[in-house]
């Protein structure tokens, strides 16, 4: 029954893709704007089908439905609801579902928000290349990577369940849902984009069509790169947040484009500028969401974030390719319309500013990007095996990210056209004040090094500029200071520099140290007293768990240990954590004594890093932030109403 719903209802969203894909296009080309009315109908049943799949696929999770395929690959009656539940995205053919659920949702809320506008070609145009992408995707769970697979049930089968790393914390419920909200979401900006190019309306009426949507997906998936990074903290073992794995890379590409498309975008709807710019920052985005998802779930690469292989990395290439040469075509076909009416009078000016934050995101993103698929291209020409580890990144990385920091601190204050100095010393003596007194509190607090202290001193300053213009903007506004895309960015650009605080410190100052102890010994790291007190076990349905009774500062017990899921036979270390303010204290149980001398030593290993809390803390003010520019500021609701009621010319 289950899979005969969910293939039926696959097969639904791939006919109504391609029809509602082909039908629009017709309409669009021959101009019988009548032909576009069935094309709706034909979405929202694109939408339907993408509830209905997901639907059928968690009942047939929860019901323990072996006969369908996926369940029997990922399901299992000892696992608990919550990471039953979140089984659907713990491999190739649930994730593909949930890509297409997503997807579906957006169609649906563009359909809701622009109801009056159907015969609009710019509308019509971006609703037929959604529905494209929908296709592809419904197309891949029909033929490749059918979820819904009619299965025979071996005797005694109880399911393997999802890999033991995804469910054993409750972040793998929120985090990646995020970034597939943030994926999917900039189809939505990538559509308008390639519907602005088709129909030459290449001006900046589409912009503000797509203005907060972008926004929106661009926070979702921030957060979820956030919520990952603290899921790989707490539950991998390792003490660390961030390894430029391929897979943490492949959801920084698109992260890296889409946040340089947010901050160029205001400079051409400011002085009509930088347009060729825009477009080809949105479609690198969207292209980039395309192979994030072939790195991630094709199994080309090994990663502990990898977590599906299937027969789908040909296609994703191939649709990245066609997404990729037509987005450089149409640009090219267009490149007579998307001159710039304006040109930067001078380099000390915000949309100066902005091209040169255009330049530094865009390096970056190709040195992530080099990093990352070189290896893959080297193995695949000559069998070479490389790795490019943190060294790299690290070294490539550092100064990109130090002059984006300056950047950050003195785009906000600097006009548009062109800046005196008499304006800058105004404007960035309390930025500098803020940077020089942040320099010296780190001094005072046993701050050292050059990297982490420029750190400060830029964040500071980052810092600075951005609760300056917070504090200017509530004299004049009151509390709607706070909301609005500038004044919400300004929350975002002060949660950056929480984070690159929080990295800057919990790096540069952290300390590492393993020891092995006996019952009742204690081992001093950075002035804390850690205290083995002996072992204990706890034994489910699903895993085996021994853990250390470690006792820090003679106060809290905390139990780092290994756990043993007995259905797939793995070990996973489950780490401890104690967090603070100031600093967190990382527990992992190295090493047990066998069974031969039970009251044996254990090795237990304690990472010390100061100030990592500042790290999600920074993250959290920066979704805040997000969704208070998803607001209309004051000053802007008259800007936007002129904006949108502007209604730009179709070419013949």
């Amino acid at each position: 029954m289950n899979t005969t719903l969910g293939f039926a209802f696959t097969v639904l969203g791939l006919s109504a893709s391609v029809l509602g894909c082909l039908g629009g296009a017709y309409a669009l080309i021959t101009n019988k704007t009548h032909l576009l009315k069935p094309v709706r109908q034909w979405a929202w049943l694109v939408f339907l089908a993408g509830v209905g799949a997901f639907v059928v696929m968690e009942v047939a999770l929860f019901q323990r439905d072996y006969s369908v395929g996926f369940v029997q690959k990922v399901g299992s009656d000892a696992t608990p609801p919550l990471y039953n539940f979140a089984a659907l995205w713990s491999a190739l053919e649930g994730s593909l579902i949930m890509w297409t659920l997503m997807l579906g949702g957006y169609i649906a809320a563009i359909m809701l928000k622009f109801k009056e506008r159907l015969n609009d070609p710019l509308f019509g145009w971006a609703l037929v290349v959604m529905l494209a992408v929908s296709g592809f995707f419904f197309a891949l769970l029909v033929g490749p990577s059918n979820p819904f697979v009619d299965t025979a049930i071996p005797a005694n089968f109880v399911g393997p369940g999802p890999n033991p790393l995804l469910q054993n914390h409750i972040l793998v419920a929120f985090h990646p849902p995020m970034l597939y909200l943030g994926y999917v979401g900039f189809t939505v900006p990538f559509a308008f984009a390639i519907a602005a190019l088709i129909t030459g309306r290449v001006g900046e009426g589409w912009l503000v069509e797509t203005r907060r949507w972008t926004v929106a997906a661009w926070g979702f998936l921030t957060f979820g790169i956030v919520l990952g990074a603290w899921w790989s903290y707490e539950v991998l073992g390792w003490g660390g947040y961030w390894a430029w794995d391929p897979v943490e890379n492949a959801s920084l590409l698109p992260w890296l484009t889409g946040t340089a498309y947010i901050h160029s975008v205001m400079v051409q709807e400011r002085r009509g500028m930088l347009r060729v710019w825009n477009l080809s920052l949105l479609c690198a985005t969207f292209s980039l969401t395309i192979l994030g998802t072939f790195l991630t779930r094709s199994g080309v690469i090994d990663s502990v974030h990898a977590f599906a292989d299937g027969a789908i990395g040909p296609w994703l290439l191939a649709f990245f390719a066609v997404v990729s040469g037509t987005s450089v075509g149409l640009i090219a076909w267009r490149g007579d319309r998307l001159r710039s009416p304006g040109a930067i009078d001078s380099p000390v000016s915000r949309e100066a500013s902005f091209l040169a934050n255009n330049v530094l995101f865009g390096a970056l993103a190709f040195v992530v990007l080099l990093g990352t698929v070189f290896p893959l291209l080297a193995e695949s020409f000559d069998g070479t095996r490389l790795t490019i580890g943190r060294p790299y990144f690290d070294s490539m990385a550092r100064p990109i990210a130090f002059v984006m920091l300056f950047l950050m601190a003195s785009a906000p204050v600097l006009p548009w056209r062109k800046a005196s100095n008499e304006l800058l010393s105004e404007r960035l003596f309390w930025p500098a004040i803020a940077a020089v007194g942040s320099m010296a509190l780190a001094i005072i607090l046993g701050g050292r090094g050059f990297y982490p202290m420029l750190t400060f001193g830029l964040g500071g300053f980052a810092a600075g500029a951005a609760v300056r213009q917070v504090v200017l903007a509530t004299r004049r506004q009151g509390w709607r200071g706070f909301v609005g895309r500038t004044n919400g960015g300004m929350i975002v650009h002060i949660g950056v520099v929480l984070l690159a605080v929080g990295i800057a410190a919990s790096e540069s100052y952290k300390t590492d140290r393993t020891e092995t102890l006996l019952p009742g010994q204690t081992m001093t790291v950075a002035g804390n007293t850690f205290t083995y007190e002996g072992l204990a076990a706890d034994e489910t349905s699903q895993r085996v768990k021994i853990f250390a009774n470690v006792r820090i500062n003679g106060d809290e017990v905390y139990t780092p240990g290994t756990s043993l899921y007995l259905t797939q036979g793995m070990n996973v270390a489950t780490p401890s954590v104690k967090p603070g303010f100031t600093e967190d204290l990382f527990l992992v149980l190295d090493q047990v004594p066998d069974d031969r001398n039970p009251e044996g030593p254990v090795r237990l290993r304690v990472v010390v890093r100061p100030m990592i809390t500042w790290l999600w803390i920074g993250g959290i003010l920066m979704s805040v932030g997000t969704l208070l520019a998803l607001f209309p500021g004051q000053r802007r609701r008259g800007t936007e109403a002129v904006s949108a009621a502007v209604t730009e010319p179709v070419p013949v």
